[in-house]
């Protein structure tokens, strides 16, 4: 993914370069555009970086603005520090006077030394001068800790540092959590402070979290385009201490990619001398892995021989299986007759086996036949039942009247006829109720009441059984309306531990 995120910092970047190159752009919106151009930079190109701070010096020197001018200043000793070349950093302070500097500025400035100093001390040969190198990184630290607020990450980061020196593990970790609750994945700040906290368990010797914070570093370079890093670097380390030489040689191959990029000194001083470590166990290894390959081709061709012998003595074996066929052959057409004999007897069990379904299927459509005369003659009833109330209605005979006024005699033919369907599907199905159930969820399982064959849902299901899927047919037969057949069938099949095949399954219930 890394041309993917770099893609976009270069878009970024080339929109910004536009609207600095518009005619209309003023020298002051000029030096804040360059700014921003800067920042993407930063960590991008030390080359571009340089370019658009000296761009910036200028720019704040043409409109004559001497916070800018000092702010850029400060900017060019922070990114010569940054990539490996201190003494031109103090170089670049020592033009500053302490004294004409804002208040703003102060914490740059005494950073910048404090990291200048660190870096001339760390890398000097000389013991005088590392003493000394020493002694003013210290005076400018503690400067710039009588500054910080309690709870920024620069202050925290200097409390982290000084407990790392100091082998405190425990509480420079509780110190590096906090610092990184405060960032996301994707930032250089989480870059920096992951890999921090890396260095940290390699001091307490706990590999596997020290590998685990150098991933999250470098895929958070990768996001955040940071090409002066060290997180892949070190990890190439981790992995070629474990023996993963493949790894560790392509991560420190991406890790001089980005070096390349941006130019950074520092950063080819420490690649140099594990790039060199690495490259020669991967040479040693191909070397090996050549006389292996070398030893395995003498092995493939000694294989060969005896597969070519191989093959000579399948060769001869054949020819006694060819005479061993013939004889075969006439068994063939012996079991040829046999099958003919047995393919008739098969046209025999086949026919009875149609005889049989379309017996079953006679009667399913008698049962299907049966019950819809049934229920014509439910409608019969109530139609005569409507006629003879019309009748009373028109004052024919008061005792009729009285008699129509009541639904006992369609409820008892209905329950009647509710009774019949029961008793004879469940004479062809027994078990129709126990196998629907099986196939429903077990807490979602239909109960009876006491006294009942079948209720609503199951009759629904039954008829679909017997073939009649139409809802507003099973509505005509049941009477009941046809959103209610609708959902009672929606509600049990959302009950179905497989709702898409479970109507199929219903119809195959024997």
């Amino acid at each position: 993914m890394r041309k993917t995120y770099d893609i976009a910092k270069e878009t970024r970047i080339e929109a910004l370069k536009k609207l600095l190159d518009e005619p209309s752009t003023t020298l002051e919106n000029k030096y804040f555009l360059t700014t921003k151009i800067i920042e993407e930079y930063e960590k991008y190109s030390f080359d571009s970086t340089l370019f658009y701070i000296e761009q910036n010096i200028a720019t704040a020197k043409a409109i004559n603005n001497i916070y800018l001018e000092k702010e850029s200043i400060l900017k060019l000793a922070k990114l010569l520090v940054q990539s490996g070349r201190y003494k031109e950093s103090i170089d670049a302070l020592n033009e500053l006077n302490r004294k004409e500097l804002p208040e703003k500025l102060l914490n740059k400035y005494y950073y910048n030394y404090k990291e200048g100093y660190s870096g001339l001390s760390f890398y000097t040969s000389v013991q005088k001068s590392k003493k000394n190198y020493s002694s003013l990184y210290q005076a400018y630290q503690d400067s710039l800790m009588q500054r910080l607020g309690a709870n920024s990450d620069e202050s925290l980061a200097l409390k982290e540092k000084n407990l790392r020196d100091q082998r405190k593990i425990n509480e420079a970790l509780q110190i590096n959590s906090k610092r990184l609750s405060q960032v996301k994945l994707g930032t250089p700040l989480y870059s920096l402070i992951t890999f921090e906290r890396a260095l940290l368990y390699d001091l307490n010797n706990h590999h596997d979290q020290q590998k685990k914070y150098l991933i999250l570093s470098a895929i958070s370079d990768i996001q955040s385009s940071v090409k002066d890093n060290a997180s892949l670097t070190e990890l190439a380390m981790v992995f070629f201490k474990e023996g993963d030489i493949d790894r560790a040689h392509n991560y420190i191959d991406f890790s001089v990619e980005d070096a390349e990029l941006y130019n950074s000194r520092l950063r080819y001083i420490n690649i140099s001398n594990k790039l060199s470590v690495i490259s020669k166990a991967y040479e040693a290894r191909s070397i090996e892995q050549k006389e292996e390959l070398k030893k395995m081709l003498l092995f493939i061709s000694v294989l060969v021989l005896f597969l070519l012998i191989t093959i000579f003595y399948i060769y001869k074996q054949i020819k006694k299986l060819s005479a061993a066929r013939k004889s075969l052959k006439n068994a063939n057409n012996q079991l040829k007759d046999l099958n003919e004999q047995l393919s008739f007897s098969n046209e025999d069990l086949n026919r009875l086996y149609n005889e049989l379904s379309d017996s079953d299927r006679i009667k399913e459509q008698y049962i299907g036949t049966f019950l819809n005369l049934y229920s014509d003659y439910i409608n019969k009833l109530d139609t005569y039942r409507k006629m003879v109330r019309t009748y009373i209605v028109s004052n024919r005979t008061n005792s009729l009247l009285e008699l129509t006024k009541s639904k006992q005699v369609i409820e008892n033919e209905l329950n009647l006829f509710y009774d019949n369907f029961d008793k004879s599907f469940l004479h062809i199905y027994p078990n129709f109720v126990e196998e629907l159930n099986q196939l429903l969820h077990e807490d979602k399982r239909i109960v009876l009441k006491k006294g009942e064959s079948l209720n609503t849902e199951l009759r629904i299901f039954a008829l679909i059984r017997l073939g009649i899927t139409n809802s507003s047919k099973i509505s005509k037969i049941l009477r009941y309306s046809v959103n209610t057949i609708y959902n009672y069938r929606v509600k049990v099949k959302n009950n179905a531990i497989n709702r898409d095949e479970f109507e199929n399954m219903v119809k195959k219930i024997s």
